[in-house]
């Protein structure tokens, strides 16, 4: 009679072993499937959401908003109708060779004071100018020397910094003076599967301090707002969703998917 009742309880137990793993079978196959489609797909139109209110500003150039920061680095080269008077503001080439040793002649580091040094005029403050107003200073400042210069300027340091819930997070240079979003994380790897692209992240230094704001990369208003370039400096952050937090990631989810299965083959084969 107790052997009786023991296999029973056995049986009983197992059975409810295999109910359970079943469960427990689907559940993980849940989550592990569980990101919804619209926190993945980037450009959607959101237009049409209840209560949407567009939350970005009117697309402007970089050039036009950007302050120039201390430790920026501008290429200034002085053209004027007299090759002569070129020559003597500018650095002579002939102590250098290669494209990237000839630019550094030209570049100019902003101190913490705002300012640049500059062959024969001196310091010239540059302080709160876009790089248009820097361009418009330095012009000036050349007056007494010159009646008819014109200036090539551009800023030579230009780089952001992303982290998070990329493929290769780092400090990243920018290989032109206007980055979408979109080409800084394409330079980073793209976001990885539990990177939350709806709410990306941006610390901006400003004159001010730091300027915070988020960036919802599935949202295709973002193509014609202030938003959708990034500024030198910047920092980039791609927060994990909730699923990581949890401990919910691919690997997870296919060992625990593998591990379950295993457990309920088990269990069917010794209760049957």
């Amino acid at each position: 009679m107790t052997e009786l009742f023991s296999e029973t309880a056995s049986l009983s137990f197992f059975r409810f072993l295999s109910r359970a793993s079943s469960w427990l079978l689907f559940f993980a196959v849940f989550l592990g499937g569980c990101i919804p489609q619209k926190e993945t797909t980037y450009l959607q139109d959101h237009s049409g959401d209840k209560d949407y209110r567009n939350p970005y500003g009117e697309l402007t150039t970089i050039t036009e908003r950007y302050v120039l920061q201390p430790n920026d680095q501008l290429y200034i080269q002085v053209h004027t109708a007299n090759p002569k008077l070129s020559e003597f503001f500018n650095p002579s080439r002939s102590s250098s060779t290669g494209s990237q040793q000839n630019q550094s002649l030209y570049t100019y580091p902003i101190n913490d004071n705002m300012e640049i040094d500059f062959p024969f005029v001196g310091k010239v403050n540059l302080a709160g100018c876009t790089l248009e107003q820097a361009k418009e200073r330095m012009e000036e400042a050349l007056k007494p020397f010159l009646s008819d210069s014109h200036l090539k300027m551009r800023i030579a340091s230009n780089s952001f910094t992303i982290l998070g819930e990329v493929g290769s997070p780092g400090r990243i240079n920018m290989a032109k003076e206007q980055v979408t979003i979109f080409e800084a994380i394409a330079l980073a790897g793209d976001v990885k599967p539990y990177g939350k692209r709806n709410a990306i992240k941006v610390v901006r230094p400003t004159q001010n301090g730091s300027e915070t704001f988020f960036v919802d990369l599935t949202d295709r208003n973002l193509l014609n707002s202030s938003e959708y370039y990034i500024y030198p400096n910047d920092l980039i952050y791609v927060r994990p969703m909730k699923a990581k937090n949890w401990g919910i990631g691919q690997s997870f989810s296919l060992g625990i998917v593998s591990s379950l299965l295993a457990l309920y083959l088990t269990i069917r084969a010794v209760t049957n």
